[in-house]
């Protein structure tokens, strides 16, 4: 929740909510009074937040925020806490019921040394930032309390409690104060100033910081020294284990947004382009290893295992030792293998596998000749997984090694170990293959991974239950891209690559309802009157529709409201009196379908909020940008667009008008005008 929790009188009596049973008050702050509850028709715990009467004093701003709460509730996002039912307590206090999310927040979590968790955590608020921006609606609030987790410890977006939607300004302050918590706050908005979805990056990067660090970029004894802070300090240094983020960090938080990403999208891509690498301390025993091999290839492992045992201790890491030889154990040692490479990322990781030093063993040891085919077959696996060979060529590669090895000796002690090895290298390299959506270089590994499995009775091991997790998150980073998208094909196809390694039910299940829950704009755009057609740009994803809003459709509006559309006429002019002009009498013959004229900028917007409550959409008046990809023709109207101009007291209208000739030019909001119509755009 966004405000600071505070305690509350425990007497208070608790609000009257039809259809819910509130328990007790879960938190409280300065604009609502947050409740745990039960809604009773489903039986389900909710969360209830109940403003107070001071935070929305008239009934103009308590409209407006529950305008606001529906255009939010419509955030249909994996990583995005959506809003249940929006209404009114019994004393008139508007109220939202949402997910009652009892896992924590990531203020509370410590992801110190945890790289791989603090990329998912920031892709899948990027994602969720993405699909939100797409649809006009900026945050504003982004901070630690407001990532929470959920039963599968998934982090979701909350409380979009002030957030804005494009068309009703982007300003929006209390007693002076900017809204938001100043510890997460981009300069902009720290010094009350218009912002847009830049801000919300800022504050993401704040978070970046937090998770890296363990302690916010930027400190004050009060929320005024810190939004000083944030406006006038210069961006702080990173230590040097993790100034690989420095780059992704200083554009993050850059002061001017002109100086940040572009958007979500961009920030995603300079997040996949940080690299990523292990620590300094693997380093050392790496670099130590592979010289001491190379030098002292005629010494007994006795003589140089101590030494690297020792530089292991004193960089904090554990290596097995066989007590009969003392060598360094598979395992760790060619995990460290190499002259100065950095060893391949778990299971699930995105970096490729280190190329193999040409040497025999699983690591790098010269061992006994094999005594039986099954060894040959598993020491040429072995040397074939460090290699990269896991499915290629044909014949030669890892996987049919194996199978040859069970083939001579289904019971062979070690092929159970070098199977694991060559199972992980798979969940390595398939994870970015099914990101990026090449599925069929991802398929012939998982394929290849899963007939060895079903073979050899493998497919209940651990190493096969880690190829599975690493698939499973590929898949729904995929869905999650695709949400951000509204690409309901990308992530449904995105589901056959889960099948081909056989995720269990409930994650297949989990999967589906994600990638079904993205809107269908094939079947948005059947529903617009008159026909729509998807438009995908930079901005977002939105059906416009065909053709202009026709008179018999305003017509529809205007019988079902009872709607006083304004005059065709300027408000000096005696014509106005005489011969007055209206959108049913614009002074010209006009058929059922022709385009409505004679409607002020404000007559469009009531007929878009109108069409967006009748139908269960959400409908708005055309951007310039969005009628740029609009079919027209060239006896048609000018058309009113939802940007303003001359600080909004004038809005464009975008067309050929018939007594300038102009592309388009400002007009006055307040009145109709007779070659000027309105072109809605439904968002998903």
């Amino acid at each position: 929740m966004s405000e600071p929790f505070v305690a509350q009188d425990a007497k208070a009596p608790l609000p009257e909510i039809p259809g819910y049973r509130i328990t007790r008050v879960i938190g409280h702050g300065g604009m609502a009074t947050v409740y745990l509850g039960t809604q009773v028709s489903l039986g389900r715990d909710v969360a209830i937040k109940v403003m107070l009467p001071e935070a929305l004093a008239d009934e103009v701003s308590r409209r407006r925020f529950e305008n606001e709460a529906r255009t939010i509730a419509r955030l249909e996002h994996p990583n995005i806490v959506g809003i249940h039912e929006v209404g009114r307590t019994a004393q008139g206090l508007p109220w939202y019921s949402m997910p009652h999310l009892p896992h924590g927040h990531l203020g509370q979590r410590n992801l110190t040394g945890d790289q791989r968790r603090i990329r998912e955590v920031l892709r899948a608020l990027l994602s969720a930032l993405a699909y939100a921006h797409a649809r006009g609606v900026i945050h504003r609030d982004v901070k630690a309390e407001n990532v929470l987790f959920d039963e599968a410890d998934r982090p979701l977006l909350a409380d979009f409690g002030i957030a804005l939607r494009r068309g009703y300004g982007t300003r929006v302050t209390m007693v002076g104060l900017a809204v938001g918590s100043t510890a997460y706050m981009a300069p902009e908005q720290a010094r009350g100033q218009q912002v847009d979805f830049r801000a919300d990056l800022y504050s993401v990067g704040v978070l970046a910081w937090e998770m890296l660090t363990g302690e916010l970029p930027y400190k004050g004894d009060d929320a005024l020294s810190m939004a000083l802070a944030h406006t006038q300090n210069p961006i702080p240094r990173l230590p040097p284990a993790l100034r690989h983020w420095q780059r992704f960090i200083d554009r993050a938080l850059a002061k001017s947004f002109t100086r940040r990403f572009s958007d979500a999208a961009a920030m995603l891509r300079a997040l996949d382009e940080v690299p990523q690498r292990e620590g300094t301390g693997e380093r050392v025993v790496a670099n130590a290893l592979h010289t001491l091999r190379a030098g002292s290839r005629r010494l007994p492992p006795v003589v140089w295992a101590p030494i690297v045992l020792v530089l292991a201790a004193g960089a904090g890491l554990a290596l097995n030792v066989s007590r009969d030889t003392g060598a360094v154990d598979d395992s760790a040692a060619a995990s460290l293998a190499g002259a100065g490479q950095t060893a391949a990322p778990g299971p699930g990781g995105a970096s490729s596998e280190p190329a193999a030093a040409p040497v025999s063993g699983s690591a790098g040891e010269p061992r006994a000749a094999p005594v039986s085919d099954a060894d040959r077959h598993l020491a040429d696996a072995e040397r074939l997984v460090r290699a990269g060979q896991l499915v290629t060529p044909a014949g030669r590669n890892a996987f049919a090694s194996l199978q040859a090895a069970w083939e001579a000796d289904p019971e062979h002690l070690r092929a159970p170990a070098v199977a694991d090895r060559a199972f992980d290298a798979v969940a390595t390299r398939a994870r970015p293959l099914i990101v990026a959506g090449d599925d069929r270089s991802a398929t012939a590994l998982l394929q290849a991974a899963r007939r060895y499995a079903d073979t050899a009775g493998r497919s209940d091991s651990d190493a096969l239950r880690r190829l599975r997790a690493a698939v499973a998150e590929a898949v729904e980073t995929r869905i999650t891209d695709a949400a951000g998208n509204v690409d309901r094909d990308a992530a449904l196809a995105s589901l056959a690559i889960a099948d081909v390694i056989g995720l269990d039910a409930p994650m297949t299940t989990r999967l589906t309802r994600q990638a079904r829950a993205i809107p269908d704009l094939a079947a948005l755009a059947k529903r617009v009157p008159g026909g729509a057609r998807v438009v995908r740009t930079a901005d977002g994803v939105f059906a416009i529709a065909n053709a202009p809003v026709s008179r018999a459709d305003y017509a529809a509006f205007v019988a079902a409201t009872g709607h006083t559309s304004a005059a065709c006429r300027a408000r000096g002019s005696v014509l106005r009196a005489v011969a007055p002009r209206t959108w049913d009498n614009p002074g010209f013959e006009q058929a059922p379908s022709d385009p409505v004229v004679c409607v002020s900028w404000h007559d469009a917007v009531d007929y878009a909020r109108w069409r967006s409550e009748r139908d269960g959409l959400s409908i708005v008046v055309a951007s310039v940008a969005q009628g740029a990809s609009a079919p027209t023709r060239g006896d048609g109207p000018a058309e009113w667009r939802s940007d303003c101009a001359a600080a909004c007291k004038e809005r464009i209208a975008a067309g050929r008008i018939k007594r300038d000739a102009l592309d388009s030019r400002a007009l006055d909001p307040r009145r109709g005008y007779e070659d000027v119509g309105f072109r809605v755009v439904h968002l998903p």
